[in-house]
């Protein structure tokens, strides 16, 4: 489904907004452009944009981890008002959920869980769990794709069993790991046997994008 073209002076004023955490502006400048958008376009052509745009800045040392946090918790609670939990156009492909492995920091899963949810999809939280239970559920969710958030490294080093389950399992759901370790070490990710690393919370917006193309939502 071809997304509509980004409106530049939309996404500057939101992105003003947000890294001031200015959710008033924020909201207001949704309800000015319902004539212009339908719900889910909004959502593409703005929302997206922004948050990306923002998460790179973070990445290159622009913005403060705070900064993309708020971002991503206001725009969470501006897409539930148009999109609800419920909303039949939320994205619900791929079928896919967020864990944080066996660690207890969890600002790192929070943040790609709003900007995720601020972007449209519908995905399971299962929170902090460990590597046994995590393949259990994902092979009795069905699930697609998995993000796993890790803080240390042992935590990191589990995905190996994690992996290893599924495929024992004959399941196929693809594996997106985040966290410190994988930044420290930028060849971990595959070194646990993991589909994809994400450095950032848009770099796991990507990833989960390029999983739809050429699949229905």
């Amino acid at each position: 489904m071809p997304q509509p073209p980004p409106d530049t002076v939309l996404i500057e004023e939101l992105k003003d907004a947000l890294l001031s955490s200015d959710e008033k502006k924020a909201s207001r400048i949704l309800s000015d452009s319902e004539n212009q958008y339908k719900p889910l376009a909004f959502v593409e052509a703005v929302i997206v944009p922004v948050l990306d745009h923002i998460g790179q800045g973070w990445a290159n040392d622009q913005y403060a981890l705070s900064q993309v946090y708020m971002s991503g918790r206001i725009c969470e609670d501006l897409v539930d008002g148009i999109l609800p939990e419920k909303s039949e156009i939320r994205k619900i492909r791929p079928k896919m959920a967020i864990a944080l492995l066996s660690d207890y920091h969890s600002l790192g899963s929070r943040i790609v869980w709003a900007v995720l949810r601020a972007s449209g999809y519908h995905f399971i939280s299962y929170g902090r769990i460990e590597a046994d239970e995590l393949v259990e559920n994902i092979i009795e969710d069905r699930l697609e794709v998995v993000l796993i958030s890790v803080l240390m490294l042992p935590s990191a080093l589990q995905v190996k069993d994690v992996v290893h389950g599924l495929r024992r399992a004959g399941c196929n759901a693809k594996i997106v790991v985040g966290g410190a370790p994988f930044r420290l070490d930028k060849n971990l990710w595959t070194e646990v046997g993991a589909d994809a690393v994400g450095f950032t919370a848009s770099d796991a917006l990507s990833i989960v994008q390029s999983f739809t193309r050429g699949k229905p939502i």
